[in-house]
């Protein structure tokens, strides 16, 4: 008689959360046929995948229709929003007061010169502005381009996108930490992606509300990304996996690093978790 089969050892991880843009997103904005398979496994066996991202609720949820129906929580704006997807609401949102966002661009620009700036408005159905100036780094994403920078601020926002016409990404983003102090978080999320925040709000924050919600922890967790932006997020979970394509900052902390966003480097990890 054959020995038994031996049962297949269960995932350490039960939630997986994976950023957007230059991690779960090739770079024309679609998924992987690949990717969507491994987020099955995933799905089939019990475990929940949080998007969490950058991108406003606006700008993503397309991208859960897109996820094969994907009807869960999703963590936006940079941890400024939790996003329902199955009731289309904000479970919890934070704006980042319009004031403070002048004065920081002031102190900013008091050290850099101008540079060009764009927002994210607040709520489900908010746009993003850009002013004169601004290029999208997203040719892809929809923006409406205002008339003066005054005009950025006639609605509650949740972040501020900034370009300056010289300075790296890096370079920027080094200036305005030293300047902003506790007007706002200032992160760096792609090419040509500057942002201030909330003060205190980061991919961290939305996503220990959302595995809260989930009854989720840390020690959970399996995390994924590209970009500096994700460094709380990989803080906070048990592991971390960058990006082929990650920036170097990412890549210097992550406990792994797997293939590009191009080469289904999610789907490659998540094939060997979840065989």
């Amino acid at each position: 008689m054959a020995a038994p089969t031996a049962p297949a050892a269960r995932c350490a991880y039960s939630l997986v959360a994976t950023d957007l843009d230059g991690t779960l997103l090739r770079g024309d904005d679609t998924f992987s046929d690949r990717s969507l398979d491994a987020l099955a496994r995933v799905a089939a066996a019990g475990a929940r995948h949080l998007v969490v991202t950058g991108r406003p609720a606006p700008r993503v949820r397309p991208l859960l229709d897109a996820l094969r129906g994907q009807q869960g929580l999703a963590v936006c704006g940079q941890g400024a929003q939790l996003y329902d997807a199955g009731t289309g609401r904000l479970l919890w949102s934070v704006t980042l007061d319009r004031e403070l966002a002048e004065t920081a661009l002031g102190k900013i620009e008091a050290e850099v010169g101008e540079v060009y700036a764009a927002v994210d408005q607040d709520g489900v159905d908010g746009l993003t502005l850009i002013e004169p100036g601004y290029l999208m780094p997203h040719p892809t994403l929809p923006a409406l381009r205002v008339g003066a920078r005054d005009d950025l601020w006639r609605a509650p926002i949740s972040k501020v996108l900034l370009r300056h016409p010289a300075l790296s990404d890096d370079e920027l983003a080094a200036t305005a930490r030293s300047v902003v102090g506790s007007l706002a978080t200032v992160t760096m999320s792609g090419p040509g992606t500057v942002e201030l925040q909330p003060c205190g709000v980061t991919k961290a924050t939305g996503l220990a509300l959302a595995a809260e919600h989930l009854g989720l922890r840390p020690q959970d967790t399996i995390a994924f990304g590209d970009m500096p932006n994700d460094l709380p997020m990989f803080d906070w979970a048990a592991h971390g996996v960058a990006m082929a394509n990650a920036h170097p900052e990412l890549k210097a902390v992550a406990d792994e690093v797997t293939t590009s966003n191009e080469d289904d480097g999610v789907a490659v990890v998540l094939e060997r978790l979840f065989p």
